[in-house]
């Protein structure tokens, strides 16, 4: 084990790296209630999602672990399965199976990125604003999911001056009834997740869903007769994951994506938005936490741009993760991708990929705890949504937002997006309004090549809709 991982090498332990194990697993296994309660939405079982999501989370993290080792670890991302659900699915009608098609084909494309120039031409081509901003507007666009989901806004179309206002087919969100237990839970929720996060406790989102959930049965938001028991179990589990097992190759997959001429521009554009924000959520992450710590030299760092193939331990890393995504949409769930949580293990010591070892295997051990995710309301799962999404909005501390030349397109690719509810068409009006504002002042030759290729898809994207 010394001398697979390098412990030595790397100032750490096996008591260490255990421990720092623990504590990701803990940071991030909410994803466990989380990622089933939204995909479920799209009408994939829901049993099926919370087995998939721990078989994409083990295999994407014992690579990050053997193949790389680095301390990181690898589940379905929120906001990319916030984007899968409700603007692949919901806003662009596109089935679930297919949007695992696309997921898998992001995964490739990630891949060949990964192991050719082309990653540096794309890097180079997105202006650091702008990656703050998409990362910054994902943010929004969760905590937006979770605010609808713990039901906080009305968007009933009512007449009372004190509900949503009506306009034509339009309605403008109003608060919701706070008379209502759900309501009153999902607060509750909020308030003790927000207290336990503040305070810096492990496993705070965790313990704010288990308890919440708990709090909810004698509200009566749960009722424990009614849980299944049986439908729940492991072995259903494993009998549901054959519906999503493959289904992204299948007749309303894969098969079925590019038989409509006139939509293939959108799922183009729709693989791009999966790609970007899968791309710079990662490179993010392992620079935000690997350079304080050391886990990535500045050799590594420097490679993003001139490397190709697994040349530096960053080059690994991003390997093992563009490679999880194309097998999460194999067994059945949206884009795996690096955990910003593991800079919680990091912070615990963890250094090498014995940490993420270790939490993979705790992944495999929840596994056998499959009947209790039933019980788990979405009033529950809802404030993790926000606070998640409050915690991506760090991103915006890296924008200038008195500068109009870049706070513009910043906002489209971010606000925007979260109040026109699709992170694709946010990061399509954010691009092209970068362009607009560079060619008005004259910086034509500051807009990549690939930029003015991608705002003329998104354009054409637009133009199809229009006439559809």
């Amino acid at each position: 084990m010394e001398k697979f991982f390098k412990l030595k090498e790397n100032k750490t332990t096996v008591s260490t790296e255990m421990m720092a194990g623990v504590t990701t697993f803990f940071a991030m296994s909410y994803i466990l209630f989380v990622n089933p309660s939204i995909l479920s939405q799209t009408g994939m079982p829901f049993q099926a999602v919370f087995l998939a999501t721990i078989i994409a989370s083990i295999i994407g993290t014992l690579i990050m672990g053997l193949f790389a080792n680095v301390p990181y670890a690898q589940a379905p991302g929120m906001g990319l399965n916030a984007f899968f659900t409700f603007t692949v699915v919901f806003g662009l009608g596109y089935t679930w199976q297919q949007a695992l098609a696309m997921v898998f084909i992001c995964g490739l494309i990630n891949v060949l990125i990964t192991v050719t120039k082309i990653r540096k031409l794309i890097i180079k081509a997105i202006p650091e604003s702008m990656q703050h901003a998409i990362g910054g507007g994902i943010g929004i666009f969760v905590a937006y999911v979770g605010i609808k989901n713990a039901k906080l806004l009305d968007f009933t179309v009512q007449k009372e001056p004190t509900k949503g206002v009506v306009n034509g087919d339009s309605i403008v969100p109003a608060l919701g009834n706070f008379n209502n237990p759900e309501i009153i839970l999902a607060i509750i929720g909020l308030v003790l997740m927000t207290i336990l996060v503040i305070l810096n406790v492990r496993g705070a989102i965790l313990i704010g869903i288990v308890t919440t959930t708990i709090i909810a049965i004698p509200m009566g938001v749960v009722d424990l007769s009614t849980i299944d028991w049986q439908t729940n179990s492991l072995g259903n589990s494993l009998s549901e994951l054959g519906t999503t097992f493959g289904a992204a190759f299948g007749p309303d997959g894969m098969q079925t994506l590019f038989s409509d001429a006139s939509k293939i521009p959108q799922v183009l554009m729709t693989v791009i938005a999966f790609s970007l924000s899968d791309t710079f959520d990662t490179i993010g992450t392992f620079i935000g936490t690997g350079r304080r710590t050391g886990i990535f030299s500045k050799e590594d760092e420097l490679a993003l741009e001139d490397s190709k193939g697994f040349s530096t331990k960053m080059d690994k890393a991003l390997f093992a993760d563009a490679i999880a995504t194309s097998i999460g949409a194999v067994v059945g769930t949206s884009n795996t991708t690096t955990y910003v949580e593991s800079a919680a293990g990091i912070g615990a010591g963890g250094r090498t990929g014995l940490t993420s070892v270790v939490v993979a295997g705790l992944f495999a051990l929840s596994s056998l705890f499959s009947p209790l995710i039933a019980v788990v309301p979405a009033q529950a799962t809802a404030p993790a949504l926000i606070l998640v999404g409050i915690m991506m909005l760090a991103s915006f501390k890296d924008i200038q937002w008195n500068d109009l030349e870049e706070a513009v397109p910043a906002f489209f690719a971010s606000i925007f997006m979260g109040l026109c509810y699709s992170i694709s068409y946010g990061i399509a009006v954010g691009f092209i309004f970068y362009a607009i504002v560079k060619v008005a002042k004259g910086k034509f030759n500051e807009v990549s090549p690939i930029l003015w290729i991608v705002n003329a898809l998104f354009i054409l994207n637009f133009i199809i809709l229009a006439i559809l």
